[in-house]
């Protein structure tokens, strides 16, 4: 493999009070600080052979396995991954990481993995190789995030960790965890798991580890592990884990299911069985579409959200030493408490009257006890982030602000007083964001003073869970201004985007396109559990409906009709839904106590629906076509820099799964983007997935 970081292996030898014998202790270490974490590709693999047997020759007490400083390993060097061109080698790769932490777990001299720091995918499995596992208490992440990426765990992780926990948490980390957004374990959580044997303060880890295995080699710590039921335990356990698989992929995932026929297949502990089916089946998966789609995704997330294409000079920007918010609802409530914990300056919260105001105020101040009793922060934290937001009827609070975003309600004349209003108080540097999710930012500039300091700052219900940040620069945004917004948004600890003031952007844009297609197919009376299920294949987070519930119907409507007016040949407003929002409906399903879904019978009788209806592949490929078109349109308008972009904030924005790869090159492998726009949306190799 070309390319690779190799992450080094070294042994020496540690005495360990109450041992006669040394340990040998060997550490991985790639050269890099915490920020580029050790991986294993062929050569980092080999070297770690190598220092095993160096430690086996010293004729050690114990041979323990511990990483650099906060990290102990993250997995494959995914780069090598990509590279894999035939099967002869995805083979090669499976059987080379198997045999090497195999060692660990047949060595006759007691194996421990010292886990030091973060540890994910292929470096928890050379942990759970180990005979025993000590864990550091401030470890930053512990997971198997391996079937998020469209993979599984693949170097011993589906056998190992049902043995040593049982199936059921196995199926939870494994697999629930990975599909839920890539869901990380806590020490604590690790702990309670029984993944690790014993929990350490990070301040004398190394230490408290070395003293731990002195007394397991010498019979006076007994680790006890718990029996496992094979039985109908096991079959319920994989019978949960086969239909959340169902549920979140919908088959469009190969790699989840090959994890749960392997979980499946590891009740019967027999680890040479086990591991030659995770290598044919690592085979399997390295050739196919599908990794190379979630490969891809995995690279928009770790770099190119990192560089956000078009971005100027980060030296431009000016300091942030206090933010305005005008408005105190949920969102600007939502984005007070975010200002506030990441930028740790003052926000000042303003609205139409007291107690709007003090709502807003109080909700943050809610949120931050939530975080106190979940010692998420601490006490101090906790009245410093009170400390900081305060609310205020008088925009002249806002004299001393760097930074002031309006999150009113969605009308342009509307938003337009309100940074009149703002401009009369702030000085000529101070930047003016709007979260407008469709508007026009350069009409909302228009008539102001200073247009150049006007971006827009499009922020994803909900705020501090949704790392999508939409930033727009008008026709009059100054480099400097476009500077501070990205270097805000960086502090916020968002992945920002570029984009072009252009009819909503890019996420509501597509969303209300494709919307507006099933709202169509309705309208001419496609069935609602078909519409609603038409694009299930996808393994999208949702269904259009329920969707349309979580942004609002009155939301929904209004973006359709804003998109309509810009673009009537291609987006239009449902009458019927018009009725429906009028009728104070905001969903199209009920759900009894069993969680049974039955169509509201009021939303039946209002709708009239028309009598030519689509069958569910006919929805699907019309939506997937409606797509097509309108990306096609978006990158010949500039609303992006390239493809790539959309497919980022589809991923990050709207969930869009990472097995697919982005929606650009999923419909280059489907066909569509030839059949509706006449040539593919990526070159071959951009996207990682082989023509």
């Amino acid at each position: 493999m070309t390319d690779e970081v190799v992450t080094h292996a070294v042994t020496r030898l540690v005495h360990v009070p109450g041992l006669v014998k040394p340990v040998a202790v060997i550490t991985l270490d790639n050269g890099h600080d915490h920020t580029r974490p050790n991986t294993f590709g062929q050569a980092g693999l080999a070297s770690l052979d190598a220092a095993f047997t160096a430690a086996v020759e010293a004729s050690p007490a114990a041979i323990a396995v511990t990483g650099k400083p906060f990290i102990f390993a993250v997995g494959a060097d995914l780069t090598g991954v990509e590279q894999v061109t035939d099967r002869a080698t995805a083979l090669q790769i499976g059987k080379q990481g198997h045999d090497v932490f195999r060692r660990f777990t047949d060595s006759p001299i007691p194996t421990f993995a010292f886990v030091n720091g973060a540890v994910m995918g292929g470096g928890l499995e050379l942990a759970l190789s180990c005979h025993y596992r000590t864990l550091a208490s401030n470890a930053a992440a512990i997971a198997f995030p391996e079937c998020f990426l469209g993979l599984f765990p693949g170097w011993g992780g589906t056998q190992l960790l049902p043995n040593l926990i049982g199936v059921d948490r196995a199926v939870t980390v494994i697999i629930e965890n990975a599909l839920n957004q890539n869901k990380m374990l806590k020490p604590a959580q690790a702990f309670e798991l029984g993944i690790a044997d014993v929990l350490f303060d990070s301040a004398d880890y190394l230490e408290q580890s070395l003293l731990w295995l002195a007394d397991v080699v010498n019979g006076d710590t007994t680790v006890a592990r718990p029996s496992i039921d094979r039985g109908e335990a096991w079959d319920a356990a994989i019978a949960r884990a086969q239909a959340f698989v169902d549920a979140k992929t919908h088959g469009a995932s190969p790699g989840a299911t090959r994890a749960v026929e392997l979980l499946d297949l590891a009740r019967h502990n027999d680890l040479d069985r086990g591991y030659d089916a995770e290598t044919t089946a690592l085979a399997d998966v390295v050739m196919g579409d599908e990794l190379r789609a979630g490969l891809y995704s995995f690279n928009l997330v770790q770099k190119r959200a990192r560089r956000p294409a078009g971005a100027p000079d980060k030296s431009l920007a000016r300091p942030v030493t206090k933010v305005g918010i005008v408005g105190a609802g949920l969102m600007a409530s939502q984005m007070a408490l975010l200002f506030a914990r990441r930028l740790h300056v003052p926000v000042v919260l303003t609205d139409i009257d007291q107690a709007r105001v003090d709502k807003g105020v109080g909700y943050v101040h809610g949120e931050v006890d939530k975080l106190l009793g979940r010692k998420r922060i601490s006490p101090d934290e906790a009245n410093r982030l009170k400390a900081l937001v305060s609310g205020s009827l008088d925009k002249a609070a806002f004299a001393d602000a760097d930074f002031v975003i309006e999150a009113v309600f969605e009308d342009l004349s509307v938003k337009q007083q309100v940074f009149a209003e703002v401009e009369e108080y702030v000085s000529a540097e101070c930047v003016l964001a709007t979260n407008t999710s469709s508007l026009s930012v350069t009409e909302m500039a228009a008539k102001l003073r200073h247009p150049s300091r006007v971006v827009g700052f499009h922020f994803f219900n909900p705020v501090a869970v949704m790392p999508l940040l939409e930033i727009v620069r008008a026709a009059e945004t100054d480099d400097t201004t476009l500077a501070t917004a990205f270097a805000v948004g960086k502090a916020l600890k968002k992945s920002s985007v570029l984009v072009k003031d252009a009819p909503a952007f890019v996420v509501n844009r597509l969303l209300t396109r494709f919307l507006g297609e099933v709202t169509a197919a309705l309208d001419e009376g496609t069935p609602f559990e078909v519409a609603d299920h038409a694009l299930d294949p996808l393994g999208l987070p949702m269904t259009p409906m329920v969707l349309l519930q979580l942004v609002g119907p009155a939301v929904g409507l209004h973006v359709a009709e804003i998109m309509h007016n810009a673009f009537p040949d291609r987006f239009g407003v449902s009458e019927n839904m018009k009725r429906f929002v009028e009728a104070g409906k905001t969903a199209v399903w009920q759900w009894d106590a069993q969680g049974n879904q039955t169509l509201d019978p009021e939303v039946a009788a209002l709708w009239q629906a028309g009598s030519s209806p689509s069958t569910g592949q006919q929805l699907l490929d019309r939506t997937l076509d409606a797509l097509a078109d309108e990306i096609r349109r978006m990158l010949d308008e500039g609303v992006v820099a390239e493809a790539q972009d959309i497919d980022l904030c589809l991923i990050l924005g709207a969930g869009w799964p990472f097995w697919l790869g982005g929606v650009t090159p999923y419909l280059d492998r489907a066909g569509v983007s030839e059949r509706v726009t006449g040539k593919r949306f990526l070159t071959p190799g951009v996207a990682s997935v082989p023509v």
